[in-house]
């Protein structure tokens, strides 16, 4: 365990250069473990990566247990698309603005503290949001923006704490197995919401399952999780990073063009995912409801057969393309030094055109609809496990925090914060003035949801950008790391 003082306090090294770059100082006692080199491959760090897979899981089917009702959701409290898009936008606000402030004390205090208190925060806000009235969509906006704080603090630190338990390709595996719980617990909180909203007939239901499962993990953490060196993984014997200042972090960051390339390379991602997350099962809905296959929702319990299905695609094709995108970087690596950003540009720039023929095609088939769906999400997969790796690499052990809360900020500022309510109020927009009708409301949506394409072609560009700078970039982490170098 950590003392009560941030390491930040420890003495700077003296060098100008030295401070930039986080340099090591030689000879240092480690606080936290009698070890050094690579951290000991124990079944103590295998039960670990386990219960945080298992955080991870509850968190990402919390986050989507509300579009999985939101079809419920908007007949209950009567609200437009735009305004449904803010129960996404303000999660995702809270989320990234706390994040960079997690960043700073993961780098610096005990991590596993931390996680413990957020993860209060997110039970008992998760909880409170399932006992609203029709008179307080207010309350349910807030409750929904508590939430992020909860997952801020987990999100930022639960992929530092396993690149310490880990490094080389083992270190990849761990990765993979924590965010193929991304895709996996998003598909299920689509089924699960729905499923539990039908079978209740209040969709406020669907809202108390993750706090009970999250009171688990919260147990299984406290009892099970150790909180490992910050670079036990990276460093060598005898080698003790020193702690610098957050303004000369932010610095280093902002000059590793790796780290840089790819954080807009997951904003585009982010955008993408975010809205087709959020407005997929309602955009089905309608086009079904146009087709004359299904009824429009006029009171609730509504038909949430879509968000059933599309949470199964969801599960399934994102264990697929993880697997796809590991078993890729592992065969790959050896011959191709930057293969990772090279999967994940490819991968984003294939998914592309599969969610445009999804969109274009739901007015006549919905099956040929579902096809492209899961195409391009298998695709878009593939980038999961890559991208925690990519930044564990290329960053510094002791900035590794602060650059996740640094890419959390950014891709959700940029991207999933913004995208659910530009996607509702461009679709407002557009049936503005004209008469509410079946086809409209399709229409609408359908025109606004193009714009997700086109940013993902943006994004494989990104992580394209990406593949000229990380070989050098990851071999200047090492030599920092390993303290052959003091700066640039």
């Amino acid at each position: 365990m950590e003392a009560a003082e941030p390491e930040g306090e420890r003495s700077l090294p003296t060098s100008g250069a030295a401070r930039d770059y986080g340099s090591v100082s030689e000879n240092q006692p480690r606080p936290e473990t009698p070890t050094t080199g690579a951290p000991v491959r124990s079944c103590r760090y295998y039960v670990a990566v386990a219960v945080l897979c298992y955080i991870n899981l509850i968190n990402y089917m919390d986050r989507y247990t509300i579009a999985g009702v939101l079809l419920n959701i908007q007949t209950f409290f009567d609200i437009s698309d735009r305004t449904s898009g803010l129960l996404q936008t303000v999660f995702i606000c809270t989320f990234m603005l706390l994040a960079p402030l997690f960043g700073y004390l993961g780098d610096r205090y005990n991590r596993k503290f931390i996680m413990i208190g957020g993860l209060s925060v997110w039970i008992v806000t998760t909880l409170t949001s399932s006992f609203v009235t029709q008179s307080q969509f207010w309350l349910l906006l807030l409750m929904r923006s508590l939430v992020g704080t909860g997952e801020a603090s987990y999100s930022t630190i639960a992929p530092t704490i396993i690149g310490d338990f880990f490094s080389g390709s083992k270190r990849t595996l761990m990765i993979s197995f924590f965010y193929i719980f991304i895709p996996v617990g998003s598909g299920l909180g689509y089924i699960i919401g729905s499923r539990v909203a039908s079978d209740l007939g209040d969709w406020r239901w669907a809202l108390r399952i993750n706090p009970i499962l999250g009171v688990v993990g919260l147990i299984l953490l406290i009892l099970l999780v150790p909180n490992p060196t910050r670079g036990a993984s990276d460093v060598q014997d005898g080698v003790e990073m020193e702690r610098t200042s957050y303004l000369a972090d932010i610095k280093y960051l902002l000059k590793n063009r790796s780290f840089v390339w790819s954080s807009l390379g997951v904003t585009a991602m982010a955008f993408v995912t975010g809205a087709l997350a959020f407005w997929t099962p309602v955009f089905l809905s309608r086009a079904q409801v146009m087709q004359g296959i299904k009824r429009p929702c006029k009171q609730e319990p509504c038909d949430t057969s879509d968000s059933l299905v599309f949470g199964a695609v969801t599960v399934v094709t994102g264990i697929l393309g993880v697997f796809i995108g590991t078993s890729l970087a592992r065969l790959l690596r050896n011959r191709i030094p930057h293969a990772d950003p090279l999967i994940c540009g490819v991968g984003m720039l294939s998914s592309a055109p599969c969610f445009y023929l999804a969109i274009i095609l739901a007015y006549r088939s919905i099956p040929a609809t579902y096809v492209f769906i899961a195409l391009g999400e298998t695709l878009l997969a593939l980038n999961w496990p890559l991208l925690a790796d990519i930044l564990l690499y290329v960053v510094v052990p002791t900035r590794r925090a602060t650059a996740e809360a640094l890419q959390i900020m950014v891709c959700h500022l940029l991207g999933d914060a913004g995208s659910p309510f530009l996607i509702g109020a461009i679709s407002d927009a557009l049936g503005k003035g004209k008469a509410d009708s079946v086809i409209l409301k399709f229409r609408n949506l359908e025109y606004s949801f193009l714009l997700c394409p086109f940013v993902g072609v943006l994004g494989g560009l990104f992580f394209l950008f990406t593949a000229l700078y990380v070989t050098e970039d990851r071999k200047t982490a090492q030599q920092l790391a390993a303290g052959e170098i003091q700066g640039s």
